[in-house]
């Protein structure tokens, strides 16, 4: 089937997607990506939605696939679910340009979820910063951007949320002072929020807060509590996480500490983990299962191991 031909059939309801066929849209260039442009307004919005979701799905599957001309065509879309659906399909892109792309839709988008999307995008740019990859002038553009967000008391709090926890990858005092006034935020939203920048800036400094909000009366702190002790890998963290591993309230807080404990490792956490692993609770079994995998890992000094900029 031609580009031209997948372009009719997918302008046309009668027809369902085929996501086979969807390989014509990877790795457009010159005329082809000229031909999705002027063709993709005619696809309908229903449609357009569902070939953006099925590209990110695509992606993520095989690597050799690359829709990012696709992603950026529908970044422009009028409707906010595609438009949120590229920001998604972008996540692993680290040009110049996908940067300045989010930060236009940061800055002028009208849908605040794509706007607080655009910001967790720029998360991983901040992490470049952090490690001097990033070039100067964009390095910039991205702090400046998201600066202007977090000091803006008019911005929703969805988006300003975001840019709070893209941009605590940064060790420095503005950052640090940052995060101190969203922990003392009236929202226990961005307070949330927060507890997850305390984890992204690695900083030790937070570890005090963080085996405090382990006993917050709210769940959804000591989720966040719980999941920045394994980002920050503290081992003065290990004997407040063990009660919590073995038994929180929350459901979903206790994973998040069976998590931390793999990622933060020694004997304690080992045997708590071994000792999970034989819970009658098959998710917590799985969960221990998985911590100790990657405990183990850490322990090999063979084993690969990927950085991921992305959180939850």
């Amino acid at each position: 089937m031609t580009l031209q031909r997948l372009l009719t059939r997918l302008a046309d309801p009668a027809w369902p997607i085929d996501p086979s066929q969807l390989v014509k849209l990877s790795g457009l260039l010159g005329p082809d990506l000229e031909l999705v442009r002027e063709r993709w307004q005619q696809i309908p919005v229903e449609r357009r939605r569902t070939v953006v979701r099925w590209l990110v799905d695509l992606a993520e599957d095989n690597i050799d696939l690359d829709y990012t001309a696709v992603f950026h065509l529908a970044l422009a879309d009028p409707d906010a679910a595609v438009r949120l659906a590229a920001v998604e399909g972008l996540c692993e892109d680290e040009s110049r340009t996908t940067a300045l792309a989010l930060l236009r839709l940061l800055k002028d988008d009208p849908d605040p979820e794509v706007r607080a999307a655009a910001a967790s995008g720029l998360g991983r740019f901040v992490y470049l910063i952090e490690f001097d990859r990033l070039d100067r002038r964009t390095a910039d553009l991205v702090r400046e951007g998201l600066l202007a967000v977090i000091r803006d008391p008019a911005e929703p709090l969805v988006v300003r949320r975001r840019a709070v926890e893209a941009i605590a990858y940064l060790s420095r005092p503005e950052v640090t002072a940052i995060i101190e006034s969203a922990y003392r935020d009236s929202d226990v939203r961005m307070r949330a929020s927060a507890l997850f920048a305390m984890g992204r800036n690695c900083d030790p400094r937070w570890l005090e807060v963080l085996l405090r909000e382990l006993q917050s009366p709210l769940p959804e702190l000591r989720f966040e509590a719980a999941r920045a002790c394994g980002e920050l890998s503290e081992r003065r963290a290990v004997p407040h996480l063990v009660p919590v591993a073995r038994g929180d309230a929350d459901r979903e807080v206790q994973l998040a500490a069976i998590a931390a404990l793999g990622q933060i490792g020694g004997r304690l956490a080992r045997q708590t983990l071994l000792e999970l692993r034989q819970a009658p609770d098959p998710e917590v079994r799985e969960a221990a299962a998985e911590a100790l995998e990657e405990l183990d890992g850490w322990a090999d000094p063979l084993a690969f191991h990927f950085y991921d900029p992305e959180p939850n």
